[in-house]
């Protein structure tokens, strides 16, 4: 069934209207979703299914389904709580200071074509698996939004020299060729630039299943007065809001804002840290609000969160 968002999925569906599937059965570490207990996960596939070992050390068996058919789950159901994983190091401050930088780039899918856009794009998941892929990968469709159901992926939390570095560009170029450019447009591709004196949060994104994404597009000259007024009221921020200055990738001077929250309710709740200080107004040339959705199947390297 097509989901509001226009991500195709297959949960709360009858059986008779699945789309018939081939699987295959493979002996592996049990996938449990189970927040109640305490167990430490491994991811088992690109998907996001996890092996997990209770307190004791043993690990629990039971048999999993490996998807061989295309499948496509929906993406606002999220099983348990992920987190995202940057390069090694620890997530601190210096962490974030040494590795500010993000890259955001959306695609849109052929009108009529999203349900094979979906499954070349996780084949191509399993490309990056494959070929170890030490990035973190997220994937969201734009649900609210003149975009909607444009993807949008990015990866967080990189220094200058390891984007020097991206996985086997020549092979992910051809990959991409097979599996994604046939059902999809390439549409923009940036650099940002993590902000943490006009945010609150470490620069890497909490992968909740709704993300409020809000671009700001100055008038020229305005972006040191447009980040003072940020920084002043950096204080009065009560929850993850991340600022981010676009080096490279379009119009500038452009910032984006990062609001993760666990649904959509959060959002509208949260209407009150939506708005900008009055005082940028005048400095603003365009602003955009999007409500995007998380697609964990869709994400690379998010990993369940350790209660």
């Amino acid at each position: 069934m097509a989901d509001f968002d226009g991500s195709v999925s297959q949960i709360d569906v009858s059986s008779s209207d699945r789309m018939p599937v081939r699987v295959q059965w493979i002996e592996g570490p049990k996938v449990d979703a189970s927040l109640g207990e305490d167990r430490t996960c491994e991811p088992l596939i690109s998907a996001n299914l996890y092996g997990c070992h209770a307190a004791g050390g043993k690990i629990m068996k039971h048999r999993w389904l490996r998807i061989v058919g295309t499948v496509l789950l929906g993406g606002t159901v999220l099983p348990t709580r992920l987190v995202a994983q940057t390069e090694p190091g620890p997530a601190s401050a210096k962490a974030t200071a040494d590795k500010p930088y993000a890259r955001i780039a959306v695609l849109r899918p052929h009108d009529g074509d999203t349900v094979d856009f979906e499954a070349g794009y996780i084949r191509h998941l399993e490309f990056h698996r494959l070929a170890k892929d030490t990035w973190v990968w997220y994937g969201w469709n734009v649900t609210f939004g003149e975009r909607q159901r444009w993807f949008v992926y990015a990866s967080f939390g990189h220094s200058a020299e390891s984007l020097d570095h991206p996985v086997a560009p020549a092979e992910d170029e051809r990959d991409n060729i097979t599996n994604v450019t046939p059902h999809a447009q390439f549409l923009g591709n940036a650099v940002y630039e993590y902000l943490p004196g006009l945010s609150r949060g470490t620069g890497v994104p909490t992968p909740t299943a709704r993300l409020e994404l809000t671009t700001v597009d100055l008038n020229p000259g305005a972006e040191k007065a447009f980040e003072a007024a940020l920084s002043a009221g950096q204080s009065t921020l009560s929850s993850e809001t991340l600022w981010y200055r676009m080096v490279a990738g379009g119009a500038a001077p452009r910032y984006v804002r990062l609001r993760p929250r666990p649904s959509l309710s959060a959002v509208l709740d949260g209407r009150s840290e939506q708005a900008l200080p009055d005082k940028v107004n005048p400095l603003i040339a365009k602003t955009t609000i999007e409500i995007l959705t998380l697609r964990p199947t869709m994400s690379y390297g998010l990993s369940p969160a350790r209660e």
